[in-house]
């Protein structure tokens, strides 16, 4: 008998999973719940569009899997159904002798998760590519590119309804009224609909949806931190051609403040990570009673706070001042002041931190009964978005094959 399966959540992932549910012979019918009035209106829409093959990503993690084959499979994707993308290969630059041997050991992760083509570019190579950028040492991550999510998120829509999918904007399940081995019946507030699996890709309410749905408490706590970028006025365009990085700190998931050629044409540079006091709060002013008192009375935020004081104090700073950001991309082009840029977009990452105050660095997913729970999925999730849909559906659904 044909299933009938439920997904919580309208961003990149969900529907990544709605249509790769749809495409099954076993499942009858796919229907994404999305509370808001379009679909990917948080972290999927508001990212800087990067496709990230893997570079960071301890080998033999998740993230370090699914981000090389999501990375070709959104690539496919991306070519068989004509969706803006360019795989202009991104520098990341070295600037001290620390940074130097981190670049190093960087390469070798990257080496090792099967990346194609890293090569140490020259002094004229680099000029020549980013004629504003000074290194020590530069290496070209020539997979890398940058794509429209949201064009590709439109387009993961049209393929679900053609496949006989629903998708339910302006829709919050209020409730669950029963979740056992054999089905999951929720309640919108206005009607009951019985399902054979329910998959939860809540994003930054990831916590909140498990214990709403499960009626336990989540093993992981998301923090908001809000990522800050500032755009380059038109006539600065030509400071930066594709992609430059820099070596970010290991502890860190944040890859530090970047320079990105968008798919307009556009430039930015960002983002910080800063905390943030309302989990889709997009500006310094945006202010959740209630969250932020969850958030700040969260043992492990304020062991993290304690144990990263300067870290988070550094970003903190860069949020109010606008010279503490610019600072930090001065480090990769010397030549950028305040009077190139204009105050640029917003987003906020769901970063879940665990009781000890350690910041989760791989992607969490877990299965209750009938219902699947896709707790952290940061970036590179936008760019492994198909993998990890392929991924739940293998090691969690697989009766369903």
């Amino acid at each position: 008998m044909s299933k009938k399966i439920a997904i919580v959540g309208g961003g990149i992932i969900g529907l990544a999973v709605a249509y790769k549910l749809s495409m099954l012979k076993s499942v009858g019918s796919v229907t994404v719940y999305e509370k808001e009035k379009n679909v990917g209106q948080h972290q999927s829409g508001r990212n800087s569009g990067v496709l990230h093959c893997g570079l960071y990503y301890k080998p033999g993690s998740l993230k370090s899997l699914l981000s090389v084959q999501g990375i070709r499979e959104m690539i496919s994707f991306c070519q068989e159904y004509d969706i803006p993308h360019d795989i202009c290969g991104k520098v990341v630059v070295a600037t001290t002798d620390q940074e130097e041997k981190s670049l190093e050991t960087l390469a070798g992760r990257g080496d090792k998760n099967g990346l194609q083509g890293l090569k140490y570019l020259s002094s004229d190579e680099l000029k020549q590519r980013e004629p504003y950028v000074k290194a020590k040492k530069a290496l070209l991550v020539p997979e890398e590119g940058i794509v429209d999510y949201k064009k590709v998120m439109l387009k993961l829509v049209d393929l679900i309804k053609e496949n006989g999918g629903r998708i339910l904007t302006d829709t919050k399940i209020e409730k669950i009224q029963t979740s056992n081995a054999n089905e999951v019946v929720i309640n919108t507030g206005n009607q009951e609909e019985t399902y054979d699996y329910l998959i939860s890709c809540a994003g930054l309410y990831s916590d909140h949806s498990y214990k709403k749905l499960t009626h336990e408490t989540s093993p992981l706590k998301i923090i908001p931190f809000r990522g800050e970028y500032l755009m380059f006025k038109p006539e600065m365009n030509h400071m930066v051609n594709h992609l430059v990085y820099p070596v970010p700190d290991a502890k860190y998931p944040f890859l530090g403040v970047h320079f990105t050629r968008l798919m307009g044409g556009e430039r930015e540079v960002g983002p910080n990570a800063v905390f943030a006091f309302k989990r889709e709060g997009y500006n310094t002013f945006s202010f959740s009673s209630k969250e932020a008192f969850e958030s700040l009375t969260y043992k492990g935020l304020l062991k993290f706070f304690k144990n990263n004081f300067v870290f988070s104090m550094g970003e903190l700073k860069s949020s109010v001042a606008s010279s503490a950001f610019i600072a930090k991309a001065k480090k990769m082009i010397p030549e950028v002041n305040a009077d190139m840029f204009v105050k640029g977009n917003a987003g906020v990452r769901a970063q879940a931190i665990s009781p000890s105050g350690e910041l989760i660095m791989d992607f969490n997913i877990i299965r209750k009964d009938r219902q699947v729970h896709v707790l952290n999925a940061p970036s590179p999730g936008a760019t492994a978005s198909l993998a990890i849909a392929s991924y739940i559906i293998d090691q969690y659904l697989k009766e369903l094959k």
